[in-house]
């Protein structure tokens, strides 16, 4: 029985790096895991969905389909949950090797 590398399994069923279906598939992780990060510190901090929402300013509601990767909220709206949550946000900005074209 032959076995494969993640990495080989997700070439074969959802593309290549950098084609359209992976970088949707990969953007579509990393919002998973920011829900799961704010539902997790949310938890740690004793606070409810409703008591986050008041802090943030919005409903129970928008936090709980934050938490569960159900909309695509602003990104304003995610730094306010985690101030809210005094919790520490590293950005890792990365710049690829393409020829950009000023005219």
């Amino acid at each position: 029985m032959k076995t494969y590398s993640l990495d080989e399994v997700t070439d074969k069923y959802i593309g290549k790096e950098g084609t359209p279906k992976r970088d949707a598939f990969e953007n579509e992780l990393r919002l998973d895991l920011i829900g799961h990060a704010i539902k997790q510190a949310r938890k740690e901090r004793n606070l409810t969905q409703a008591q986050l929402g008041e802090l943030v300013g919005v409903q129970k509601a928008q936090i709980s389909k934050i938490e569960n990767n159900l909309t695509d909220a602003r990104f304003d709206t995610i730094l306010k949950v985690f101030k809210a949550l005094n919790a520490k946000i590293n950005f890792n900005v990365e710049l690829l090797n393409q020829n950009m074209n000023l005219t």
